[in-house]
């Protein structure tokens, strides 16, 4: 890792700065790919798929029969884990409920908020090189709580144990479409696939590019997003090795992958670098993360107080307090999509199982937006009640305001029924 040494708050801006893509190339690819499923429905998705993905598909979605099929494919233990993982994520995302509270502004006044599930979301799983099928459970679960009707779910992967997370969460509806194209599909609508009313689901660039373009025509998505991150907050009580194996987790997603430790510690930031260099060897997919961590930096600061106002100005996606008070130090974070605390809270506990959810707010958006959680799935409807004896009480107070605003039918809408009390 890159290792800058104190730098002056001037330049956090472009030490924190991430990657810039060529949004709007990627967009003038993506356009006739929605504007071709928009008008040919069905028979676009086929030859997108024979053009991109070079598959032949006959049968858009998957046999009801697929998923009993996968479940008898998976071994007992992966199995278990999923089930595992379903039970947590289900517990910590059942806490999320918030029961309706009446409550009386004045005499007669009673408004409430009640939570009303989305009928229709869509969820998106991408193929790639990594069977995503713990995002399944992230964001089916939910849906699945939420009471949503129609959950589908689209994904080029036919991998067994997407199929079996997909059965567990009640997918209503799920179709072997993977790119752009199914986006699109999801937000216009085939012959085959229903329309949507909110899209959810990581994906390429062409994949994220679609989503923010369906959403400027109304459908709505779960957040922008970006390559995935992760910042490493450490002290001298952190373990290197521990450190180490954090970054790398973040860094094999993808060669974009953002990683950055912070530390008043330069004997630790050596030491991460050494451990870095043996784990590489030991991965899979070191060629990936070799490169996102060749673009990394590690940034040493004076103290505790710099780190925290430099970790808030970047707003990572995933931030580790790898030091002796993570409790008391997470109180001061104000930007984070999620917060792990100590030594022994890798971020992977959150991708796969503890219970949060690992759908983020990347590039810097967790400065405004939240992660994915029951309430991404709902919609909160206001109820009011007022009664004889609260028009009389509220009645004169919204008479002078709509007066004060020349909106005088509002002010009638009013008065006729005080008038009407009055002659009772």
């Amino acid at each position: 890792m890159k290792i800058i040494s104190f730098p002056e708050r001037s330049q956090w801006p472009e030490l924190l700065a991430r990657p810039e893509h060529e949004s709007g190339n990627i967009e003038k690819v993506v356009e006739p790919i929605l504007q071709q499923v928009k008008e040919k429905g069905d028979a676009a998705l086929r030859e997108l798929a024979q053009k991109f993905d070079k598959v032949e598909l006959q049968d858009l979605a998957f046999a009801p029969e697929a998923f009993d099929q996968a479940e008898a494919r998976l071994d007992d233990t992966l199995k278990g884990a999923i089930q595992q993982a379903y039970s947590n994520i289900r517990r910590f995302h059942e806490a999320q409920y918030q029961p309706i509270e009446k409550v009386e502004t004045m005499p007669g006044v009673t408004c409430w908020r009640r939570s009303v599930g989305i009928e229709k979301v869509g969820i998106y799983i991408p193929g790639g090189t990594a069977p995503l099928f713990s995002t399944v459970l992230m964001l089916g679960i939910p849906a699945q709580l939420a009471g949503c009707r129609d959950i589908v779910l689209c994904t080029p992967s036919d991998h067994p144990a997407i199929l079996y997370a997909a059965k567990l969460v009640g997918v209503t509806k799920a179709f072997q479409i993977g790119g752009a194209q199914a986006i699109a599909a999801m937000a216009y609508g085939t012959e085959s696939v229903p329309r949507v009313y909110k899209i959810f689901g990581p994906g390429n660039q062409y994949v994220v590019a679609a989503k923010m373009l369906v959403s400027k025509e109304g459908v709505a998505i779960d957040m922008p997003a970006g390559p995935s991150e992760v910042a490493v907050y450490a002290d001298d009580t952190a373990q290197p090795a521990f450190v180490a194996a954090d970054l790398l987790s973040q860094a094999e997603h993808g060669t974009d992958s953002q990683v950055l430790l912070v530390t008043t510690s330069k004997k630790l930031v050596n030491c991460v670098n050494m451990a870095l260099t043996t784990q590489l060897e030991e991965l899979p997919r070191r060629d990936i993360a070799r490169k996102a961590i060749e673009n990394s930096k590690a940034i040493l600061v004076d103290n505790e107080d710099e780190a925290i106002d430099l970790l808030n100005e970047y707003a990572a996606e995933h931030l580790i307090l790898s030091i002796r008070n993570a409790e008391e130090v997470s109180e001061r974070v104000i930007n984070a999509g999620s917060i792990f605390l100590g030594h022994y809270t890798p971020e992977s506990c959150g991708d796969y199982a503890s219970g949060t959810n690992h759908t983020l707010p990347t590039n810097g958006f967790a400065r405004a937006y939240s992660g994915v959680s029951l309430d991404s799935f709902v919609k909160k409807i206001t109820v009011q009640h007022i009664t004889q004896e609260g028009i009389r009480a509220i009645g004169p107070t919204v008479e002078a305001m709509a007066e004060a605003e020349s909106l005088h039918a509002h002010k009638r809408a009013v008065s006729i029924r005080l008038k009407a009390l009055d002659e009772m």
